[in-house]
C-alpha cells in the first residue's frame, strides 16, 4: 500500500466524521460503496436505511483517531479507527472503535464496511445496545 493510499484512506475517514457530525447525509452516503453497510446494536444496515438511522441517533461530535489499515488485496484493505463521541446535549462520551474494510473504486478508495465496537466502563467491548432506529415493518 503506498503512502498515497494511506492519505486517501485517512481522508476517506475525515470526512466520514466530519459529514456524520455535520447531518450531511449525501456526505455520508458518498463515503461508501454503493453496497455499502454499518453494522452495530445488533444489527447491520445497508446504505438505503443511512438517512433514517442517523435521523434517529443522537447528535454530536464525532472524534476519530489515526486509523490502523493493511492491505488485503490490490485494491482491498482492512482497517481499525478509534472513536470518541461526544453528545451534543448532554457532553456525555460513548467510546469505542470501528473495524472496517475499504475498496479502491474507479472514484477512489471507499469505506465497504463499518462495525461499530464500543468499550464499557467495565472494560466490556460490544457492538451496542439497540438503536433507537425501527426498521419499517416490511
Amino acid at each position: 500500500m503506498t503512502t498515497d493510499d494511506l492519505v486517501e484512506i485517512q481522508q476517506l475517514l475525515a470526512r466520514y466524521a466530519v459529514t456524520i457530525t455535520r447531518g450531511d447525509i449525501d456526505g455520508l452516503l458518498a463515503v461508501f460503496t454503493p453496497d455499502g453497510s454499518y453494522s452495530a446494536f445488533g444489527d447491520t444496515y445497508p446504505l438505503a436505511e443511512f438517512p433514517a438511522l442517523v435521523a434517529a441517533a443522537p447528535k454530536g461530535l464525532f472524534l476519530t483517531g489515526t486509523p490502523v489499515v493493511e492491505r488485503s488485496g490490490e485494491d482491498a484493505a482492512t482497517g481499525t479507527q478509534p472513536l470518541c463521541f461526544v453528545d451534543q446535549a448532554t457532553h456525555d462520551l460513548r467510546i469505542g472503535y470501528y473495524n472496517d474494510t475499504y475498496v479502491r473504486t474507479p472514484d477512489g478508495w471507499r469505506l465497504r464496511t463499518r462495525a461499530m465496537t464500543f468499550i464499557r466502563r467495565g472494560g466490556a467491548h460490544d457492538s451496542g445496545r439497540p438503536h433507537a432506529f425501527e426498521r419499517p415493518a416490511v
